[in-house]
């Protein structure tokens, strides 16, 4: 009876399984390790394993809470986490919008493209996931550096007398980002171009439109979800890159990925790079959630 009277409340339907699945997955590996990690950015250094101190200990049957907000303190206090901040986000920008001027056209081209032929080039584009990510991004040096593919294929047809240094500089992060996530833009924007109804642009030719102008007005904010989706899947991951601006930039590529990595690893200074990685979680995460709210405010206006 009482398993009866779950069913029907829901509790033990075949969505709320499908549905929970997920969302277990999320609280087990998501969820959890996050919690963990902002528990550690309220402790202190130590020497010793863990290197952070406990927030709450026992003693004489009395519990002691000890919670230190020094790291959040530094965060402001030291220009390094601020300049490593804006270095990431106008990074990540900027091959964001990268990544958008190259891969709208691209799925544009491929949502008017015959069913087979779609077929081929989204598996094109999905061709370099079946490449280990960090042998992508090495390959890259190989064709970047001074002596390398690109300059002497450039030297060889005289298009220039020396080499020109892309390797190590910012340049090389920038074409290493949009290599890396044009595909997490293209993805999406196919999937909302391909189901636009594109006897809406033969209409607009019908009433004298040009086509930049049917772009603008009819193209683009039927498409602008896909856009949002797109440039969201590339620039939250691209804000905290690590192995890119470490192999391909130079000692002036600032990025807080490198500066969570060397307070880990080489300072191992725990606390600190936990308050490192919750300020750039909440960084990311306002924006996101006000956008949420924003939408949802548009949807219950139109209704």
């Amino acid at each position: 009876m009482k398993n009866q009277s779950l069913a029907k409340r829901g509790w033990l339907s075949g969505r709320s399984l499908v549905i929970g699945g997920p969302f277990l997955w999320l609280l087990l590996f998501f969820f959890v390790p996050f919690v963990l990690v902002v528990k550690i950015s309220f402790a202190d250094l130590r020497l010793g394993i863990p290197p952070y101190t406990d927030l709450v200990t026992f003693k004489d049957g009395v519990a002691h809470i000890a919670i230190y907000l020094t790291h959040y303190a530094q965060l402001f206090a030291d220009s390094l986490y601020f300049e490593a901040y804006l270095s990431s986000l106008k990074i990540a920008g900027i091959s964001t919008l990268l990544c958008l001027l190259l891969g709208y056209p691209m799925a544009y081209y491929i949502a008017r493209s015959n069913p087979a032929t779609r077929n081929l080039l989204m598996m094109g584009v999905m061709l370099p996931f079946w490449t280990s990510f960090l042998i992508r991004v090495y390959a890259w040096i190989g064709i970047l550096k001074n002596n390398g593919l690109l300059n002497n294929a450039l030297m060889s047809i005289g298009l220039i007398h020396q080499p020109i240094a892309l390797y190590h500089t910012n340049t090389a992060v920038y074409i290493g980002m949009v290599y890396s996530y044009l595909p997490f833009l293209v993805m999406p924007l196919y999937a909302h171009l391909v189901k636009m109804d594109f006897t809406l642009l033969e209409a607009a030719y019908d009433l004298g439109a040009r086509p930049w102008k049917t772009f603008v007005h009819v193209t683009l904010p039927l498409s602008k979800n896909g856009i949002i989706a797109g440039c969201l899947l590339v620039f939250i991951p691209a804000v905290g890159e690590y192995v890119i601006p470490e192999l391909l930039g130079g000692a002036n590529t600032l990025m807080i990925g490198r500066v969570m990595w060397d307070e880990f690893f080489s300072n191992s200074d725990w606390p600190m790079a936990s308050a490192v990685t919750c300020a750039m979680v909440l960084l990311l995460l306002v924006p996101m959630m006000l956008f949420q709210y924003f939408q949802m405010q548009q949807v219950e206006q139109r209704r």
